[in-house]
């Protein structure tokens, strides 16, 4: 099941405001141009921010994600007609020979299961036309950016037209080895709702993630370092050879 804050209308419906900085996105649009993709598989699309750039650059995209709530706002975006969406997770995809895949922000880091992680890299492969790239972000644990997650650092009122002001913070609520689970908190000025949700990401070693890749017939081509967080992030390049 998807988090509260992909799946719940109130919540997927702000999601996009309360985080309006996707500059992350630019790299991987670049990344696109670099490998001369054509079709695209987002797997974890979301409210389809990154999907729709690709579009509206006149690739082939299909968005897939699991929480209809964020569908739902994605398909309700100008430009929405050009993407095919899926409510789905990267194990159950309908065919496709896509050349490249992605996995853009935490969507790596939350498939926490090892078995959903092999599933959905098998998955991914089998997506991908041989020569096909899959491209995915996850936290250097050595990091430990879950440090930064609490209420001094992260709690802000926003002001969202046609809502009112939000108030949202998160905390860390559980460490256990390499899962970190977190809380979001909005407190609605409007009528005094207040929403939480959950989540859990899992903090791979490097060597971790290559050995998954290797066992699901991908070579791993690149391990580079996000540009706009430099030191934090290892960007896996893995190839569906010929």
């Amino acid at each position: 099941m998807a988090d509260e804050i992909f799946e719940h209308p109130r919540l997927a419906a702000i999601y996009d405001e309360l985080d309006p900085d996707r500059s992350d996105l630019d790299v991987y649009v670049a990344i696109a141009g670099e490998l001369g993709a054509h079709r695209v598989l987002d797997v974890g699309c979301g409210t389809g921010t990154f999907a729709l750039l690709l579009a509206a650059r006149g690739l082939e995209v299909t968005g897939v994600d699991p929480a209809g709530g964020s569908l739902d706002v994605a398909r309700a975006k100008p430009g929405s007609e050009r993407v095919r969406w899926i409510r789905s997770d990267a194990t159950a995809l309908p065919s496709m020979q896509v050349d490249l895949a992605t996995m853009t922000a935490n969507v790596a880091q939350e498939i926490i299961d090892p078995g959903d992680w092999a599933g959905t890299l098998r998955g991914v492969y089998d997506a991908l036309r041989p020569g096909g790239h899959l491209v995915f972000e996850t936290r250097d644990p050595a990091k430990r950016a879950w440090q930064d997650w609490n209420h001094a650092a992260s709690h802000k009122i926003t002001q969202l037209q046609g809502v009112g002001a939000v108030e949202s913070w998160v905390e860390v609520i559980d460490l256990t080895g390499p899962l970190v689970t977190f809380r979001w908190t909005y407190v609605f000025a409007s009528d005094g709702t207040v929403l939480t949700s959950d989540s859990t990401l899992r903090f791979r070693e490097s060597d971790e993630v290559e050995a998954t890749l290797v066992a699901q017939g991908y070579a791993v081509q690149e391990v580079r370092g996000a540009p706009d967080r430099p030191g934090r992030e290892f960007v896996f390049f893995a190839l569906r050879p010929w």
